[in-house]
């Protein structure tokens, strides 16, 4: 979210602390929400039993924790997804104090005046995305925006859909901080989207209603797609 650009994500360890394997299993939990051994295993390409010892380290280390599957009729699976304390090792905006600043606000000038902080703060924001956002094309755009995202801590991932639309993915909400208390954040957040990609932007899945990533549906603007 803009407003968290008065100071850039921390990227610093822990996570990049991990060795590569331990990393890559947090960074696959983090963006699948639950996998199963044997997923994991074939996603990494090591065996079942590495993945499994480097797992039991994380779950004593209270990063990890088991739960069930149900995939159909039979008996559910044992599945693995990140533990409540996993999230402290991801990539943060400096939420906390951006949080009082709007608590202030709010208190003083009222729920408004959030608001208007938010969008003032999105106006200077937006000329640096748009130096960084140049492409002719939606596409380049969209894979500009992506990569820009995903060097702010959001690990954002791109996926091309039918008839020139686009996935914008972000598995980590470095201000969700901001985004629980303040909903106002992320209706902001989709306008400047739709701002620096002159496109159409729907928020689909969102981090902070529950979903385990930020799903963004990006189209040309004008067009109606059809489901």
């Amino acid at each position: 979210m803009p407003l968290a650009e008065t100071a850039l994500p921390d990227t610093t360890p822990p996570l990049k602390g991990f060795a590569s394997t331990k990393r890559e299993i947090l960074l696959a939990l983090k963006r699948d929400g639950e996998l199963d051994l044997t997923t994991l295993a074939h996603q990494l390409r090591l065996s079942k039993m590495a993945v499994y010892r480097h797992v039991k380290d994380l779950e004593e280390a209270g990063l990890v924790e088991r739960a069930t599957k149900r995939t159909g009729v039979g008996r559910p699976r044992l599945a693995l997804r990140l533990a409540p304390g996993a999230s402290a090792i991801f990539p943060k905006a400096y939420a906390s104090i951006t949080c009082a600043v709007l608590e202030f606000v709010e208190k003083k000038m009222g729920r408004n005046a959030v608001e208007a902080a938010l969008r003032s703060r999105t106006e200077n924001v937006l000329p640096e995305y748009e130096k960084q956002i140049r492409s002719d094309d939606l596409g380049g755009r969209v894979r500009e925006l992506a990569v820009l995202r995903d060097r702010e801590g959001y690990m954002a991932e791109l996926r091309e859909s039918a008839k020139g639309r686009y996935e914008l993915f972000e598995f980590n909400c470095p201000i969700l901080a901001v985004a629980e208390k303040y909903w106002e954040a992320c209706a902001v957040e989709n306008e400047l989207f739709r701002r620096v990609l002159k496109a159409d932007v729907e928020t689909t899945h969102r981090v902070v209603a529950g979903d385990h990533v930020c799903r963004f549906l990006i189209k040309p603007r004008g067009r109606r797609a059809s489901r």
